[in-house]
């Protein structure tokens, strides 16, 4: 044991006398945050729309063919009651549910006014607030061309509303984002440029010499970064509840939990990175284009996956910070449960054993 504690001190030791490393690993969590969360807003594509309407007519009936025949839109049917229209929203399986009222033909013909609610699911405030003017587009749109064609004036109106983040707040979508992204940078970048420089300057053999075994040694390497990984995890965490205002409805148990679950991942695939190059320089690279690039691009970030070519969505689905991003934003921001991202961490822990199959098979007992 004391060996073995030997070893994560060394480890510690030489992160803190690496200024410039230490300045990465804590400086860029909260420049990130900062940038990101305040800078950039994206297209909406693939809406999940689905409708709710208790007495059918020739009006509602028009409405409901002119969303669902919208490019923009993917329709998933109609629900028999309001609980069922809620679960759907509650369960992240819809993004705008379009509710129409009692007896709304019978009301335009009446009182020349009926109403649509528009409710729609602003966890990520840019698709929540796109998908809800999109629908009022085209219902404003029918009651003009409606209006022209009987020169009877009516009104249609709609209330919009947003559920999980009323306020519209953009840092809502990209705080789990930034998550994804640093943590992936510091375990995967630092752990595998860690292994590599040991090779490099030859104290491997050294290490492997040591009475410790070679999986343990490699372990005690590993520990410092997953508590600086969590640190940062937790730095990131009180920036969005302070500065940027982002609720943690959910619960930080389990929150905490995903985490952990996705530093082990990350970190997993630092060490088989390690396994495959021999100088620091190809770690760093090889771990930016196979790591860092992906996130940014592929893992809904920045750029919603619903609005990807089928073969990107395809291969985002090997893309860790993809499913760590909706396990963090289910439980962050609409404050979902277990139940709910269950196969999210099952995908994390499947990527990470598999990871670790790579990396046992591919290390050698000695080096070369």
């Amino acid at each position: 044991m004391k060996q073995f504690i030997a070893f994560v001190d060394k480890e510690f030791r030489h992160i803190i006398r690496d200024s410039r490393t230490l300045l990465i690993i804590i400086g860029l969590p909260v420049v990130e945050i900062l940038l990101f969360g305040f800078a950039i807003n994206m297209e909406v594509q693939n809406i999940r729309v689905a409708f709710y309407d208790p007495v059918p007519d020739d009006f509602t009936t028009d409405i409901a063919e002119r969303i669902k025949n919208n490019t923009y839109f993917t329709f998933l049917g109609y629900m028999q009651t309001m609980n069922d229209m809620e679960e759907a929203l509650r369960k992240d399986k819809l993004d705008l549910a379009v509710v129409f009222q009692h007896n709304f033909q019978e009301d335009i013909v009446n009182s020349g006014s009926a109403a649509v609610q528009l409710i729609a699911n602003s966890s990520d405030p840019n698709r929540g607030n796109i998908s809800a003017s999109y629908a009022s587009a085209i219902i404003l749109g029918y009651q003009q061309e409606q209006t022209e064609l009987t020169e009877v004036p009516f009104q249609i109106l709609t209330e919009n509303r947003m559920i999980y983040n009323p306020q519209m707040k953009s840092s809502y979508m990209f705080v789990p984002g930034i998550m994804g992204l640093v943590l992936m940078i510091i375990c995967t970048i630092m752990t595998s440029v860690s292994i590599v420089r040991e090779k490099e300057r030859g104290t491997m053999e050294v290490l492997l010499a040591s009475p410790l075994k070679q999986g343990t040694m490699i372990f005690a390497k590993t520990i410092p970064y997953m508590v600086i990984s969590f640190i940062d995890f937790v730095i990131i965490l009180l920036l969005s509840y302070f500065v940027m205002g982002v609720p943690v409805n959910g619960s930080l148990i389990l929150l905490s939990l995903v985490a952990i679950i996705y530093i082990s991942l990350t970190l997993t695939y630092g060490l088989t990175v390690s396994t495959l190059v021999d100088k620091q320089v190809n770690a760093v690279i090889f771990s930016a284009i196979t790591a860092m690039i992906p996130v940014l691009m592929l893992s809904g970030m920045i750029f919603p996956v619903e609005n990807m070519p089928v073969l990107l969505r395809a291969i985002s689905t090997i893309v860790p910070a993809r499913w760590f991003i909706d396990a963090v934003r289910k439980v962050m921001i609409q404050g979902q449960g277990l139940f709910v991202i269950w196969k999210e961490l099952l995908i994390l822990i499947g990527m990470t054993l598999f990871l670790l199959g790579v990396t046992i098979i591919k290390t050698k007992k000695r080096l070369e």
